[in-house]
């Protein structure tokens, strides 16, 4: 008897290897038969995910095209790969992987289904008619492609959860929460802070959404000012996404001396340990892992008040909460952790003893592996 097929769905193979292939190679130790279907972002990618021992299946999509064909197609061969894989379980990750990888699965009998919204993303934090419309369809394609009888919709935070069960999107009973994608502490040990200038930094993907404008105008505030700290924007444009800032715009800033920009950067913890303040002004979350990772590397956080980002920073304890929109109140916040060292760092050690507490990729595991049980998918049986 095979041991039982787990199959992930994720959009883009760089997204599976940061957020789910500790979950992945803890599920094939566990005695489970792992596969992946994703797009290859690289050649790097590709090797991770064979070396890791997980069967990859290459799939091409575009994350924010809503053209039917495209979409059809996509469906058709997700259609395919269920029927000659035959998973035992499916867990889907991301938007479109849980829509159309929720309608595949229905149409082929798949006996059990992990759905995991790893935010509600770009269609819920924009606003205007035509938002409103793309939300009401999104929330009605979720809601067919979510109805699966055997199944687990795994949320981040209370507030998306609560806006999907409330809207009819999904049942309470097949709700579960995980929080995060957890972090392995012993890759970011304690560390005291580097000499001055303090460092402030914003790593994340170059979007509208993750408050990146915010961020760029506390930046220019403070450099005004004269205030002896260095701004720091770690991460790249993304063409896939429609809330993506354009390369030469992130130059022009850059040129204009706002902000030192260093691209994509990983590992992320040599950064984090290079830093003395690390924000993230994002409009909404689901649990954005930058965050746990600064925390586990002991450094202050300046975030938003919005479902995700609350859920790791505690105001005044392990960081400072900022309303969303509001780059004064960042600049604020910003000049308030350069100037008191003291806080920042109380509020550093703060972080890190709730990240060992909640927040670490052993506590995701487990209640991973758990959801795996509680659908009847059990190895060895």
């Amino acid at each position: 008897m095979r041991p039982p097929r787990l199959l992930f769905v994720v959009n883009v193979s760089w997204f599976f290897i940061s957020h789910r292939l500790a979950l992945a190679v803890a599920a094939r130790a566990a005695g489970f038969d792992v596969h992946v279907a994703t797009q290859v972002h690289s050649e790097d990618d590709r090797r991770k995910i064979c070396d890791a021992g997980v069967q990859l299946h290459e799939l091409t999509l575009s994350r924010s095209s809503l053209a039917p064909w495209g979409n059809l197609a996509l469906l058709c061969k997700l259609v395919a790969l269920y029927r000659r894989l035959r998973p035992d379980l499916v867990h889907h990750v991301t938007m479109k992987p849980n829509v159309l990888g929720g309608w595949a699965a229905r149409m082929t009998g798949v006996p059990a289904v992990v759905y995991a919204i790893s935010g509600l993303g770009f269609a819920f934090t924009v606003h205007g008619r035509g938002a409103r419309i793309r939300r009401a369809l999104l929330k009605w394609f979720m809601r067919s492609a979510l109805d699966h009888r055997n199944s687990r919709v795994v949320f981040q935070n209370p507030d998306d959860m609560r806006s999907m069960v409330e809207a009819g999107v999904v049942q309470a009973a097949r709700t579960v929460m995980i929080r995060g994608s957890g972090v392995d502490l012993s890759s970011y040990p304690p560390a005291p802070e580097p000499p001055a200038p303090v460092r402030v930094l914003l790593a994340s993907r170059l979007l509208r959404e993750k408050g990146v404008a915010e961020y760029i105008q506390a930046a220019r505030e403070l450099n005004s000012r004269g205030v002896a700290a260095e701004f720091l924007l770690a991460g790249d444009v993304d063409d896939g996404n429609p809330g993506s800032f354009t390369r030469a715009q992130v130059e022009a800033w850059q040129a204009a001396g706002d902000i030192k920009w260093l691209g994509h950067v990983a590992p992320i913890a040599p950064l984090l340990a290079s830093v003395h303040v690390v924000t993230l002004p994002s409009y909404r979350e689901g649990l954005p892992k930058v965050l746990i990772e600064a925390a586990a590397a002991g450094r202050a956080v300046v975030a938003t008040d919005v479902p995700g980002c609350r859920e790791i920073v505690l105001d005044k304890l392990t960081g400072l909460l900022v309303p969303p929109h509001d780059p004064a109140a960042l600049t604020l916040a910003i000049a308030t952790l350069v100037e008191q060292p003291a806080a920042r760092r109380r509020m550093g050690e703060a972080g890190r003893e709730r990240v060992a507490a909640a927040f670490t990729i052993r506590h995701v595991i487990d209640q991973t592996l758990q959801a795996y049980r509680d659908l009847g998918v059990r190895v060895g049986t």
